[in-house]
């Protein structure tokens, strides 16, 4: 291993980032209510151009009005390639309560577009004289941002979480699909007779996740299209989970339940680790190396997997 000690990421759950739009204030409360651990408010895709300042206004007012509780609350800003951004930003900093936690930037296409957010938000920042510091998160969702992955990941000390957008980030690779997220039907092995789907997501997946957690950021799965498809919804949910992300967007609410499912160790999950520790323990008292759980060789590297799970579920029941 270098020398160089991986940081560890924010200690916040992150199961679950509910998205709503701005231009239906009505559904604040709502969101609050829910058990999502991160509130995404939307002035991106979800609004309407002409909405944009209704929007923005909607969320300046809900983010002291509404109880938000103890989840992270996040606000979604409009791309660096528009001419709302830095209104966003501008008035979100200098008008709206201290309760906001972070601003998330679309379409990250290399540190730069950070490093401008970043400074930006710095200048509002000492301007406006606010007492707590902004966090940023940013989407993946272009051919660009994942080429530039892992320097968007040590681009800024700000930067919490980085999330990868399945629809734009297909749609900027050229793929020939108009799914969000999941299985897509041509992307399939063949042998006798039988296809065979794999993950056309799971290389970007991969690259975040490596990228995210040399930097110390959280990495989070995206968005999956199809509300009424629960199965399909674990299915890559799990996926995502078995390679090392911290959650998943829900864009319905009836998909918050279903990550903090995946994303919740279980019972029996949390027991397993811990009785590895404790097998780690007992071998560390007898002046070994490691030691045998179950049958099988438990060393080191056993324990820092265990550590994961006893950590997720601790911070989870906070």
């Amino acid at each position: 291993m270098s020398f160089r000690i991986q940081p560890q990421p924010p200690a916040r759950p992150n199961r679950c980032q509910l998205f709503g739009p701005g231009s239906r204030p009505e559904l604040f409360a709502k969101m609050a209510a829910s058990a999502a651990d991160v509130i995404n408010l939307d002035l991106e895709d979800s609004v309407a151009p002409d909405d944009k300042a209704l929007a923005r206004a909607n969320i300046i007012e809900g983010i002291g009005a509404v109880d938000w509780g103890n989840k992270t609350l996040s606000v979604r800003i409009n791309g660096l390639d528009t001419p709302y951004w830095y209104r966003d930003v501008v008035e979100l900093l200098e008008r709206a309560d201290e309760r906001l936690d972070q601003i998330m930037i679309p379409k990250a296409g290399c540190a730069a577009d950070i490093y401008a957010v970043d400074a930006l938000v710095t200048a509002v920042e000492a301007a406006a004289g606010r007492n707590r510091r902004i966090g940023l998160e940013v989407i993946i969702e272009t051919a660009a941002g994942i080429a530039h992955v892992e320097e968007i990941a040590a681009s800024s000390p700000r930067l919490t979480a980085m999330s990868l957008g399945a629809a734009d980030f297909a749609a900027s690779m050229g793929m020939q699909t108009t799914g969000i997220g999941g299985t897509q039907e041509n992307y399939y092995m063949h042998r006798e007779g039988q296809k065979y789907w794999s993950d056309p997501w799971h290389w970007a997946q991969a690259a975040i996740v490596a990228a995210c957690r040399t930097h110390g950021v959280l990495p989070v799965d995206g968005p999956f299209g199809d509300f009424s498809d629960e199965e399909g919804f674990r299915a890559q949910a799990r996926r995502s989970a078995t390679l090392g992300m911290v959650g998943k967007w829900a864009i319905h609410p009836k998909q918050v339940a279903l990550a903090n499912e995946v994303f919740t160790p279980s019972e029996d999950e949390v027991a397993e680790a811990r009785a590895i520790l404790e097998a780690m323990e007992a071998a560390k008292r007898e002046g070994q190396g490691a030691a045998v759980y179950k049958g099988r060789l438990v060393d080191l590297a056993s324990i820092r997997q265990a550590e994961v799970v006893v950590r997720q579920a601790e911070m989870i029941a906070t």
